[in-house]
């Protein structure tokens, strides 16, 4: 019997096997590119990893059906075999970003031939991965999702330990300063949608994120948003600094955290979520604070100074009392966002609540009739499907450039696509449309 609970006996001789005089069971050596064993095997892997059908069409092989799931041993040999779990399965090809304990690199796989993204954690024999590292490992394992980033496989060796994602072509950050922080109304509607569909798949599994900012939020060319970076995800507290060696930001933590309540819920998130859906509208942070102390006085000025009745016991805390902010009156968050609309604005105050059972889950944010022009086939989307964004991405002319709003190959897509008129013509120099 295996370690798997399996029976080890050999079962009986197969049409390419023959009975040796002593009554050993020897296989004939028949060489063959890929054994139907090992289509078997590779198809037991999660879909994502699996052979690509391509491949298969190039071998004029058909996918053969799969009946019973692999052993767990079974399984981690395949893996191994087919060459997961091996950093000689990927190319470095550049760097992408670099912290005192990490280093993210751009890569291909020689499996597959896709992109992927390589962060290399630098392992201390004293103290071996950091504890972010594994978090993250244990949480993107079990975290599947078209709005969360795919862990592909984990590469682990004597000095260090690679995580190997999906690649993605920019984060939200990167996305807005392209744009030059004008984004489209629509898109931004788009984006929203997509992280709290990404985020309520995580509270309904009890999963917090906890360092939502747009440097965590990855885009690619089609305009699928996915949340990435859970390595404080379910941390007891949340410290200033990743393992990386970045300062963490205090600009999108909710008030309650910054005056050192510990008390998280799934609401710690929503928070954050209200200041990125204003800094996409308004092309500015909302909250951009250096210190705890200035971020709350930045927060109490523009929302008002919290009082007894917006937040039930606040003034007995002395914390709050402390620093003993001015009373400030709220102001109207119109004059600061003026391209929401009124549902828009009223969404985004209920993201911005104090207390913090208050604010607005993301489960009832996807439901708000601030998302009604999207249609109401999104709510009855499986989990592993993406938005149908294609259709969904109108083109806006206002005699501005729209290579921020739609790269390059979005644009060609579209064209070839015939989604847009066949009258415009697009001029990829200069990032623009232009009518004839």
């Amino acid at each position: 019997m295996g370690s798997d609970g399996e029976s080890d006996q050999a079962s009986g001789t197969s049409s390419d096997e023959v009975q040796s005089p002593t009554g050993v069971c020897l296989r004939n050596r028949i060489h063959r590119r890929i054994s139907m064993e090992d289509l078997n095997k590779r198809l037991s892997l999660p879909a994502d990893i699996r052979i690509p059908d391509g491949y298969l069409e190039k071998l004029q092989i058909n996918s053969p059906p799969f009946d019973q799931p692999m052993s767990r041993r079974s399984r981690r040999a395949s893996l191994s075999e087919i060459g997961f779990g091996k950093m000689e399965t990927y190319i470095k090809l550049e760097k992408l970003g670099e912290g005192t304990y990490a280093t993210v690199y751009k890569g291909r796989s020689k499996l597959t031939e896709n992109l992927v993204a390589l962060k290399e954690i630098r392992l201390e024999h004293e103290e071996g991965a950091p504890c972010t590292a594994i978090r993250e490992v244990s949480l993107l394992k079990d975290l599947k999702h078209a709005n969360i980033v795919t862990l592909h496989d984990i590469v682990h060796t004597d000095k260090s330990l690679t995580l190997v994602f999906e690649y993605l072509d920019k984060d939200l950050k990167q996305y807005m300063d392209d744009c030059g922080n004008i984004m489209s109304m629509h898109n931004v509607k788009l984006f929203l949608y997509q992280i709290l569909r990404g985020l309520a798949y995580c509270h309904r599994r009890k999963v917090l994120h906890r360092d939502l900012k747009p440097q965590n939020l990855l885009i690619n060319e089609r305009g699928e948003l996915k949340l990435a970076d859970f390595g404080l995800a379910r941390a007891k507290s949340v410290p200033t600094k990743t393992y990386s060696n970045e300062v963490v930001t205090l600009w999108y933590r909710p008030p309650d955290v910054l005056l050192g309540s510990s008390e998280y819920s799934t609401q710690i998130d929503m928070w954050g979520v209200g200041c990125i859906f204003f800094e996409m509208a308004s092309g500015r942070p909302l909250f951009p604070g250096s210190t705890v102390e200035d971020e709350l006085h930045l927060i109490f000025r523009l929302l008002g100074t919290p009082s007894q009745e917006t937040w039930p016991g606040i003034t007995s805390s002395d914390e709050f009392r402390n620093y003993n902010f001015p009373k400030y009156k709220p102001q109207p968050l119109i004059n600061h966002a003026p391209r929401l609309d009124s549902e828009g604005i009223e969404l985004i105050i209920k993201f911005l609540q104090y207390e913090s059972k208050r604010r607005i889950s993301a489960e009832e944010a996807m439901k708000h009739a601030y998302f009604r022009s999207l249609g109401t086939r999104i709510h009855t989307l499986p989990e592993s499907k993406h938005i149908p964004l294609l259709k969904k991405f109108p083109i806006y002319l206002a005699g501005m450039f729209l290579g921020c709003f739609f790269p390059k190959t979005f644009l060609k897509t579209a064209l070839s696509q015939k989604v847009m008129s066949t009258s415009v013509q697009l001029d990829l120099n200069e990032k623009a449309l232009v009518f004839h």
